[in-house]
């Protein structure tokens, strides 16, 4: 399974499908083929492997995948349905498939006498695969909302000026985290006040290798100087209106992280519905004082209500300090 792990790895990190690697074990132990998904369109593991092989090899042979095989017909036919007509005689993987379309490939591999096993290394593949499998689970992207503040909770002074309020070092982790996401995130009101370019860049300010796809959350325009629409990718563009539809055609489109990058009115809109799943607070050893605030409006009317996280880390960037926090479960999670 490790071994499968592997290939996985050589998948593409982005995109809608996810990275899945499949070993091929004759009955004496010998590996006689290998295979990893390449990306949407492309044959998966499982089939991958098995084409490594002449007619008949894999007759009594053992597949061992890192997600369960697959049930349904998309740009490609279910790999159950391959493996059975390969004649695998047992199937051994990691994490179930939690796809609406594509879940069911162990019950039709057993019901056609193929032994399976799951849960092989479930933890290890399931970090692996964290952020697929939280968007196929919860059919939305994994949210992250960032902001950086002043001590008392200010994102700028009172005349608007916001650069910068955190140092060097800050501000270099926004933009690795930045390059992770399979996209970030602002409101229409940030694009007309700060024109922001939402690209991710290294220390010399020239852009890095892989770039989130820029999203604008909002019904005003775009003005067509703005300098997001020089993004390396095309902008998605988003009416806001129902943040839950929202995420799920973003995750329809391949994208299983959303950065929020913001302003205030989208942070306090993600938090409020409950749809932040991360929050990364960079704060400063200032004070700013004044309306300039971080979040808005959450619909909180008494302290019962409040809206409450859990401290996941704390690190010292330079002389600012980031919290990473997590929503808190709730009682019976």
């Amino acid at each position: 399974m490790r071994r499968a792990l592997e290939l996985a790895e050589r998948g593409p990190a982005r995109g809608i499908n996810p990275r899945v690697g499949c070993v091929i074990v004759a009955p004496d132990g010998a590996v006689i083929a290998e295979g990893w998904h390449r990306g949407a369109g492309t044959a998966h593991a499982e089939v991958d492997a098995l084409s490594r092989l002449e007619p008949g090899a894999a007759r009594g042979a053992t597949a061992i995948v890192t997600l369960e095989p697959c049930n349904h017909i998309g740009r490609t036919g279910p790999c159950a349905i391959a493996l059975i007509d390969a004649g695998i005689a047992r199937v051994v993987y990691a994490v179930a498939d939690p796809g609406d379309h594509s879940a069911g490939g162990a019950e039709r591999l057993r019901e056609a006498g193929i032994v399976v096993e799951g849960g092989m290394l479930a933890d290890e593949v399931e970090a692996f695969l964290g952020d697929w499998l939280f968007a196929a689970r919860h059919r939305r992207p994994h949210v992250t909302v960032k902001w950086a503040s002043s001590l008392d909770g200010r994102i700028a002074a009172a005349d608007g000026s916001s650069q910068w309020i955190t140092g060097h070092a800050a501000r270099s982790d926004v933009h690795r985290r930045r390059t992770a996401a399979d996209a970030i995130a602002v409101g229409t009101g940030t694009v007309l006040a700060d024109d922001p370019s939402l690209t991710a860049r290294d220390d010399t300010g020239a852009l890095l290798p892989e770039q989130p796809v820029p999203v604008v959350f909002g019904s005003r325009a775009i003005p067509p100087h703005a300098a997001l629409l020089r993004h390396p990718h095309e902008p998605v563009l988003l009416t806001g209106a129902d943040l839950v539809a929202d995420l799920a055609e973003l995750q329809r489109r391949g994208i299983r992280s959303l950065f929020i990058e913001g302003g205030p009115t989208l942070a306090s809109a993600f938090v409020a519905a409950g749809l932040a799943d991360e929050l990364l607070v960079y704060l400063a050893p200032v004070l700013l004082g004044g309306p300039m605030l971080a979040l808005g409006e959450l619909g909180v009317a008494s302290i019962d209500a409040a809206h409450r996280y859990q401290l996941a880390d704390v690190e010292r960037l330079g002389g600012d300090v980031l919290l990473v926090a997590h929503p808190r479960p709730t009682e019976g999670n």
